[in-house]
């Protein structure tokens, strides 16, 4: 490639990234929002009459250029806490409804807001909170703030929860290296394939922690073998 049409592909890239894909993510969004309006007044409607609650879970994550923001999901799991107001294990606070929503992936239909608001485009690396990026390397952690977080990305559609947190990592940092509008078309209907059969939906036990409560990071990209984080659930 010479260099011209490299700095020409360069550019053609930057302004995908950065000006066509949160314009083209902000209108499907506003348009799916619209569309599924009776579907999310639904399950608003039977969370709070189930918890008794707000039926939405709000959670600090980590976007574009490392600003924080609130992603905002369907609430899956109750708060029940044990005597000393620990919370109770994730399998003892799922509630039915929850579980409907989770396996289905429909609790992630309010982060239709995040990308209005400009937090969060369709597709991308997942939005991580701030302690499992704390585990990472800098440089690791500069490449997946280069690009905004989406509800779907490259890891996603290889594994999804189903993989370990250094596998989700190299597939996040190879999506920023080769994102397109091919590559997110792409991405979107096999996202679609993943969800309409259920794929990644358990989470494996090496997902983000192993059972001394370390995130583990081990893999060829040489990252530390473990660091202490919190879990995300």
């Amino acid at each position: 490639m010479t260099p011209d049409l490299q700095s020409a592909t360069h550019v053609l890239a930057f302004m995908y990234m950065h000006i066509c894909k949160p314009v083209i993510s902000s209108l499907l969004a506003g348009m799916a929002l619209v569309i599924l309006s009776p579907l999310l007044l639904t399950i608003s409607v039977l969370l709070f009459l189930s918890t008794r609650k707000s039926p939405f879970f709000l959670q600090t994550r980590v976007g574009y250029q490392g600003k924080l923001f609130k992603i905002i999901k369907f609430k899956t799991m109750t708060d029940a806490r044990d005597e000393h107001g620990r919370l109770l294990p994730d399998n003892q606070r799922l509630f039915p409804l929850g579980n409907f929503l989770r396996t289905n992936s429909l609790d992630e239909l309010p982060q239709l807001i995040n990308i209005l608001k400009g937090d969060m485009v369709i597709v991308g690396p997942r939005p991580w909170i701030p302690s499992q990026m704390e585990a990472l390397p800098p440089n690791y952690c500069r490449q997946r703030y280069s690009v905004r977080p989406g509800i779907t990305g490259m890891a996603q559609i290889h594994g999804r929860n189903g993989i370990p947190f250094c596998r989700r990592l190299c597939y996040d940092v190879l999506y920023v290296r080769r994102v397109s509008f091919l590559l997110d078309v792409s991405l979107v209907f096999r996202t679609a394939r993943k969800v309409l059969v259920r794929e990644g939906i358990q989470q494996c036990n090496e997902a983000f922690q192993n059972k001394l409560g370390k995130t583990l990071l081990q893999n060829d990209l040489s990252l530390p073998s473990t660091t202490e984080a919190t879990r995300s659930f």
